[in-house]
């Protein structure tokens, strides 16, 4: 039995508010108290596989991520092929019938375009049946490529993009962009896709695998940028894990900010990199790490979120706050202000003596909760979800937070892996 919320219809005025983002806004979005922790009842349900990715576009709500069904909500609704990308009406919940671009794998990443468009990035290569490479625009609600973007992305994955005004800054396992040499990191024009060759840092020397850039973050200035992966150098200086770079200047140039906290170990034969998603504050004041890793108690950052305030230069630099799970992983996290929420397959937060029990101190929040921006410390905010491998996106609106999983079930109800938590 699914709970409802006792105004439906302001719960689809919210989703629909939250919608009507400009593009790059989702970032920035400031809210000033926590969501409900009752979900709303209309997102349509995706069937199998994991939702990696959501962007919200005028009135539509953009899922990609690895699926080949949905469904909307409700009884006795019919199945709908959609292969990892669709659309769904911010107020209604009911699936786009026009947006159903033919997507040959996975995606791991998107961002709102203007003028009713939306970038994708992921492990394909393929947009109905023509050769793209991993980075692509595409037109909502009719689904169709912008043939005027062609960045070319060649050699492998798209992980992960941010866009900011004219930019759009681009991390991942490629090796190649417009033909030119680009290993795991770059920068393209967010119309053209030109290269931007003021942009050229170079990640290097994986801790472990693969030399890849997994997760970014850019504050909402466009003035910092922040990149995660297996690299412990970028343009031959130390950084292990994570570095932040000043795109204000032109070249853009690695910052002086540095840190060796994320240099452990941290369960090194199962995770190449322990880190996983970024966050900035509204106000870009601070940002927010979550990883996994391993439960190492307080010696390490592995299955962490961490706090670091973003003027602070130089190497040697430390979080404001840490709070460990007790080895559970976290995935995601968006910053908006009046709380901190971060996603995964947690049992606990505030567990910081637990390994695998909770410790003392330890509080319940099974793979969501909410974190006090100050502080750190869990908020009451316990909404509860099913574990699975974890929540893999958190995406902050004007009105609420989506979710996105590899997971049915959202507090006592079948979501289908999409949520939403309206502002109550």
């Amino acid at each position: 039995m699914r709970r409802r919320l006792g105004l439906t219809a302001a719960t689809a005025a919210a989703m629909l508010t939250g919608a009507a983002l400009s593009p790059g806004a989702v970032a920035d979005i400031k809210q000033t108290k926590v969501v409900s922790a009752n979900p709303a009842n209309t997102t349509p349900h995706v069937l199998d596989g994991t939702v990696r990715a959501i962007a919200v576009v005028g009135t539509k709500v953009v899922v990609g991520g690895n699926f080949t069904k949905v469904r909307e909500a409700g009884s006795g609704k019919p199945q709908i092929a959609r292969k990892n990308l669709f659309a769904f009406d911010a107020k209604t919940g009911k699936v786009d019938t026009a947006f159903k671009p033919a997507v040959n794998s996975t995606v791991y990443a998107l961002q709102t375009g203007d003028a009713n468009t939306v970038y994708a990035g992921g492990g394909f290569w393929t947009v109905n049946g023509t050769q793209t490479g991993g980075l692509v625009r595409l037109g909502v609600p009719n689904g169709k490529l912008v043939t005027a973007f062609k960045p070319n992305v060649g050699g492998g994955v798209v992980y992960d993009f941010k866009r900011h005004g004219a930019k759009i800054y681009l991390g991942g396992m490629f090796t190649k962009v417009r033909g030119v040499t680009r290993n795991t990191l770059a920068a393209v024009n967010a119309t053209s896709g030109a290269l931007d060759t003021g942009f050229a840092l170079t990640p290097s020397d994986p801790r472990a695998g693969a030399l890849k850039v997994f997760k970014m973050a850019i504050n909402p200035q466009g003035t910092r940028l922040l990149i995660n992966g297996t690299f412990t150098r970028v343009s031959g200086q130390r950084r292990a894990q994570i570095a932040m770079i000043d795109t204000q200047t032109s070249p853009a140039k690695l910052s002086s900010w540095a840190t060796e906290q994320y240099a452990d170990l941290c369960n090194i034969n199962s995770f190449h990199t322990y880190m996983r998603g970024m966050d900035f504050s509204p106000d870009g004041a601070y940002f927010v790490v979550v990883t996994t890793g391993g439960g190492y108690g307080t010696s390490a950052l592995c299955d962490s979120a961490a706090r670091w305030e973003t003027a602070k230069t130089g190497s040697g630099q430390r979080p404001t706050w840490v709070n460990w799970t007790g080895g559970d992983t976290l995935l995601a996290t968006a910053v908006t202000g009046a709380a901190v929420y971060v996603g995964g397959h947690q049992r606990w937060q505030d567990n910081p003596y637990g390994r695998d029990f909770a410790g003392p101190g330890a509080v319940s929040r099974p793979g969501i909760a909410a974190l006090n921006p100050a502080t750190g410390k869990a908020l009451a905010w316990n909404p509860t979800r099913t574990r699975g491998h974890g929540v893999e996106t958190l995406v902050a609106t004007p009105n609420g937070l989506f979710v996105g999983s590899d997971t049915d079930q959202l507090g006592k109800e079948y979501h289908g892996r999409v949520g939403f938590f309206p502002l109550s």
